[in-house]
C-alpha cells in the first residue's frame, strides 16, 4: 500500500491527529532536504510536505516565495532534487507529497512527471493551480501510478465544488484556513471551525488545514477540528535564516528540526 495512504488510514482509525512540515526542495541544495527530511518524527508527522521551486508560484506567499527565487538562482533542477530522493529515501522514515505546479507538470507530460515523482519515493502530489474541472487526467494517471492527488478546498469554494474536490482527493483533504497565499499569521480565522465542520458532513475523507498557521498553539486550535496541521511559511522562514548565516546542510536540519518539534507539542496527547 502507498505509505501516505496508509500512514492516514492507521491515524484516522485512531483519530490520531499529524503535523504536516512544509519545506522547499532543493534549498539550499538537494542534500539540505534530505538532511531535513531525516529528522522529521514518523510518531508526530504523518507525512512531510516538498514545494518544488517554480518561478511564478501560486498561492505562496512572500517568505515562500524567497526561498523559490533563491533556489532557482543556485541552479536547482526538479531531476536533482528527485535523484538526491531516490538514492536516500531509505534513510527517510516518512511519507512524502509534493506541492508542484502544473506547469512544470505539463513540460515533462504528466505520466513521465509522476512516473518520476514515485521513483523518487514521493507518495502524492499537490498540484494548487489544476482546476478541479481538468484534474481528471492527471487523478487517473496519479491512481494508477500510486501517486495520488490532494486537492486543495478553499473557504470560498461552494457546496458542489467541495464536494468534487473531496471526491478526487486522496488520501487526504488540504483544507486552506485562509483565501490567498501563505504565510504567518497572528491569529487564525474565526469561522474556521465551522468551515471544517461543513466540510465533514460532506466527505469521509480525512481533512488537514493549511496556510496561516505558525504556533504550537495555532497547531493546538487545528488539531482540535482537523486531522492533520500544514505548518510551511514558519518553517522555511528559519530555512532562509539559516541560508542566511550561511549554516550547513545538518546545521539547517536541525534549526529546522527543532522548529518542528517546537510545533508537535501543539498536538494532543496520545
Amino acid at each position: 500500500m502507498n505509505r501516505l495512504r496508509q500512514a492516514f488510514e492507521q491515524r484516522h482509525a485512531t483519530g490520531r491527529r499529524t503535523l504536516i512540515p512544509y519545506i522547499t526542495g532543493g534549498y539550499p541544495d538537494a542534500a539540505t532536504t534530505v538532511a531535513i527530511l531525516r529528522r522529521v518524527d514518523p510518531r508526530t508527522c504523518a507525512c512531510a510536505e516538498i514545494g518544488i521551486p517554480f518561478s511564478d508560484p501560486i498561492a505562496d506567499g512572500p517568505v515562500i516565495q524567497t526561498s523559490f527565487a533563491r533556489a532557482l538562482e543556485r541552479g536547482f533542477r526538479v531531476e536533482t532534487l528527485f535523484g538526491a530522493l531516490e538514492q536516500q529515501r531509505a534513510d527517510i522514515a516518512v511519507p512524502l507529497a509534493a506541492m508542484v505546479s502544473y506547469s512544470i507538470v505539463y513540460r515533462r507530460g504528466p505520466r513521465a512527471f509522476i512516473a518520476a515523482a514515485r521513483a523518487a519515493g514521493i507518495d502524492a502530489l499537490i498540484v494548487p493551480d489544476l482546476a478541479a474541472e481538468e484534474a481528471d487526467e492527471l487523478t487517473a494517471i496519479g491512481r494508477e501510478l500510486d501517486c495520488p492527488l490532494i486537492m486543495l478546498v478553499a473557504p470560498t469554494s461552494d457546496a458542489a465544488r467541495r464536494r468534487r474536490l473531496a471526491a478526487l482527493s486522496e488520501p487526504f483533504i488540504y483544507y486552506q484556513a485562509l483565501a490567498g497565499v501563505t504565510g504567518e499569521r497572528s491569529a487564525l480565522p474565526a469561522d474556521l471551525a465551522a468551515h471544517v465542520h461543513e466540510l465533514r458532513t460532506e466527505t469521509g475523507k480525512p481533512i488537514c488545514v493549511g496556510f496561516g498557521i505558525s504556533t504550537p498553539a495555532h497547531v493546538a486550535a487545528v488539531a482540535a477540528i482537523a486531522d492533520g496541521v500544514i505548518v510551511g511559511s514558519a518553517l522555511v522562514r528559519r530555512m532562509n535564516a539559516a541560508v542566511d548565516q550561511g549554516a550547513a546542510a545538518e546545521e539547517i536540519a536541525t534549526v529546522v528540526g527543532d522548529a518542528i518539534d517546537e510545533l508537535a507539542r501543539g498536538l494532543p496527547a496520545e
